[in-house]
């Protein structure tokens, strides 16, 4: 669909969040006629903000009218469960993503990055890299935006053909993509989340995440983690069916063509050659899983004729993003660490196995069908304590508490700081890393970060 098709057409919008605020934006100023609706109460002034941009709404629930449509356009939020998506499957209404619609208004190359753990790390660092590489080029601008916080539908009007656009992309995102098609995608990594969602369906989890390179073809490059069986698997049957460039990235073995560890260097291998761009301790960013992302946002910066050089230089000047492994301070010798981004098991693992210190571990709040399983022989090596907090925390104790050996459990986040106190000693890391999701107790992963980081300034 183009644009222009959007004269006139009924639209409805599924969910009144941010990006169902963007995308309906988007459709009425391209000349659709713009339902929304939500489950839920408005935020304050929304209501207004919508009469006057001429968007039809309703809150509080959905009725008949949202079904009177010729699309229908879902905020991630929405899953495809819900009745009111179904209903619209039964009367063969089309239904599109957030992300699907804008990228129809997309005149720019797009970068796309998924995958279950990474995906804002390695976002932020390409659009970083790519910056890096176009800042003596006049006129030419990265867009960074996605999942990573900033609707595509926001941001796309501003896109050129001579920009570049980066995006971060959840599977929510990707349900229902259809003409979706990147230059470059990226797939970091696929490891059971957001099960409660695909019905504790793995498989499903793992096709959602895929179809970010469904259309892409010859000319189109796919970077992938050679490292993850499945990823590699699926990656290389499809390349060979649809005929566009695969490109991995390893930390276990050298490529003919990708980026990889080799002798303590991170190496990229290009058709003209391999190219040494630094050693694991010349990037400011932790942890041996932060190689992957470094590899993968070099790739993508290279096959966007970033140099050598400017890679060197962004590798080593990006320090991260706010929740992830965010160091806060340090206080009577004890270093606190902000990783409230850590909604899953992998992402955990990832995070204690960064410190080469005894680890106070935060962890819990709405459970996802986690299985804390894997992460029992580190804890049991790594950790000096766990102190479990929000719904899961029975479970989280159950699991993970006697591997650690001494435990507590906390009803807000203040008790949680005051427990992990007792157990840490100069030289600990008292870690906020909660593997679940945080809509027990906050309304984002965000808010539960910005509430451990305002305390622990305050201890």
């Amino acid at each position: 669909m183009t644009p222009s098709d959007l004269q006139h057409k009924a639209a409805t919008v599924v969910g009144g969040a941010r990006s169902g605020r963007a995308v309906a934006q988007l459709l009425a100023d391209a000349g659709a006629e713009v339902f929304l609706t939500e489950q839920g109460p408005p935020t304050e002034g929304l209501p207004a903000r919508l009469d006057e941009a001429g968007i039809a709404h309703e809150f509080g629930g959905h009725t008949r009218r949202a079904l009177d449509a010729d699309l229908v356009v879902l905020s991630p939020g929405v899953p495809t469960q819900s009745t009111i998506v179904q209903q619209a499957r039964r009367t063969n209404l089309p239904i599109y993503s957030e992300i699907e619609t804008a990228s129809w208004f997309c005149a720019a190359p797009i970068v796309a990055i998924t995958g279950t753990n990474g995906k804002t790390t390695t976002t932020s660092l390409t659009g970083h890299l790519v910056r890096r590489g176009l800042q003596d080029v006049p006129g030419r601008r990265v867009i960074v935006a996605g999942n990573i916080g900033y609707p595509f539908s926001d941001y796309v009007r501003d896109a050129r053909p001579e920009d570049v656009v980066v995006l971060e992309v959840s599977s929510f995102q990707l349900d229902h993509v259809d003409t979706f098609r990147p230059r470059i995608s990226m797939i970091l990594n696929i490891t059971p989340d957001h099960l409660d969602r695909y019905d504790h369906d793995f498989n499903a989890y793992a096709q959602a995440k895929f179809r970010i390179f469904r259309r892409q073809s010859g000319g189109d490059t796919v970077i992938y983690n050679h490292d993850d069986d499945l990823v590699r698997d699926y990656v290389t049957l499809q390349a060979d069916r649809r005929g566009f460039r695969p490109v991995g990235i390893s930390i276990r073995r050298s490529l003919d063509r990708g980026a990889y560890l080799h002798d303590d260097r991170l190496v990229v291998r290009t058709d003209d050659g391999e190219e040494v761009l630094a050693a694991p301790g010349d990037l400011a960013l932790r942890g041996r899983h932060n190689l992957y992302n470094a590899l993968a946002a070099a790739v993508a910066a290279r096959r966007l004729n970033v140099g050598p050089d400017a890679l060197r230089d962004g590798l080593s000047t990006f320090t991260g993003v706010p929740h992830r492994l965010e160091t806060v301070r340090t206080v009577a010798g004890v270093l606190y660490v902000n990783d409230s981004k850590a909604t899953n098991v992998n992402a955990v693992w990832y995070a204690v196995d960064s410190f080469d210190r005894p680890v106070v571990l935060i962890a819990g709040g709405r459970d996802k069908g986690n299985d804390y399983g894997n992460l029992r022989s580190l804890v049991g090596e790594k950790a000096r304590a766990v102190v479990a907090i929000g719904e899961s925390a029975p479970k989280v104790t159950r699991e993970l508490g006697a591997a650690a050996g001494r435990h507590a459990t906390a009803a807000s986040m203040e008790e949680a700081l005051r427990a992990a106190q007792t157990f840490a000693r100069p030289g600990d890391v008292v870690l906020l890393s909660p593997a679940c999701s945080s809509f027990d107790m906050y309304d984002s992963y965000e808010e539960r970060g910005d509430t451990f980081r305002r305390l622990v300034h305050n201890l």
